[in-house]
């Protein structure tokens, strides 16, 4: 199994209380997470995307940019993948994703995934002049513009909602730029498994997990090729420092739910406790480097 980063610092969420280290941490400590990234063959490392969420929401208030915060970690690292997830497909046009992830693409030699979602924050469609009620059909449009616009300076493309030729769009991304489609429904599946190279649900319990790729991807038609992406529900950290044996039996349930790049919930007291979870986590599912 693969190993990633759910990044901590640039983002919140009251349903995972995030350590206090994190309040007052800043480009030194995401640097150093990046390295150890790096050197111990962490596979990617992931941010995600909001713009403004209504007071109230559960969602948490903070929320890094992930361009910058991705392009800061691509300076601080050689290796590791670097992946928003997710992108709210209908916040941008599929030229600007192109444009702005394919110049990240440049300046980090080639080491972005997309990632990508439908969003379901009603106010921040509403404060973004984005339409919420047929977000679902207009992602769907976006996706396919993106893929018909990959490793091209010159894309074309005729959809429902979106249509353009005849325009330079470089950098560009790579044709071979892997898609990963964020979300927990079986709309989000089937997405993915249509479109896409990676399936990336947030907090689904792994036996819920297991059983929609069983419904929808039976025989796993699509393993091999196609990354199950986790990040885990907030009651399932992992503690590889004290509790080692219950990290091992974690680790075999999301292995036999289908699960092929872990994002792993770490308590942490410290930047360097955190770093040190890391290359413990990393003995315990040794993996590619």
């Amino acid at each position: 199994m693969k190993l990633g980063l759910w990044l901590p610092v640039v983002s919140s969420h009251p349903r995972y209380q995030a350590p206090s280290w994190e309040r007052d941490a800043g480009p030194a400590e995401l640097a150093a997470i990046a390295r150890a990234a790096d050197q111990l063959g962490y596979d990617c490392i992931c941010a995600p995307e909001h713009v403004a969420v209504p007071a109230g929401r559960r969602e948490g208030t903070l929320y890094w940019d992930p361009l910058c915060t991705l392009a800061f970690i691509a300076a601080h690292s050689r290796r590791v993948r670097l992946a928003p997830l997710v992108l709210v497909l209908g916040y941008h046009h599929p030229l600007e994703i192109v444009k702005r992830y394919g110049t990240l693409d440049r300046l980090s030699g080639g080491r972005v995934v997309l990632g990508l979602g439908v969003g379901g924050t009603k106010g921040e469609f509403e404060l973004l002049g984005a339409s919420f009620a047929d977000r679902g059909a207009r992602a769907d449009d976006n996706l396919a513009a993106i893929r018909a616009s990959l490793g091209t300076t010159t894309p074309c493309y005729q959809g429902r909602f979106f249509s353009f030729s005849g325009m330079i769009v470089e950098p560009t991304l790579r044709a071979a730029t892997p898609l990963w489609i964020g979300g927990g429904s079986r709309h989000a599946l089937r997405r993915a498994l249509r479109s896409a190279q990676g399936w990336a649900p947030t907090g689904l319990h792994p036996a819920e997990l297991g059983a929609l790729l069983a419904d929808l991807d039976p025989g796993r038609q699509r393993a091999g090729d196609f990354e199950i992406v986790l990040l885990p529900r907030s009651e399932h950290k992992v503690d590889p420092l004290d509790d080692p044996a219950a990290v091992r039996r974690f680790l075999d349930e999301i292995r036999q739910a289908g699960v092929t790049i872990l994002l792993p919930r770490m308590p942490s007291r410290s930047v360097t406790h955190y770093v040190d979870q890391m290359a413990a986590l990393r003995e315990l599912a040794p993996g590619p480097r």
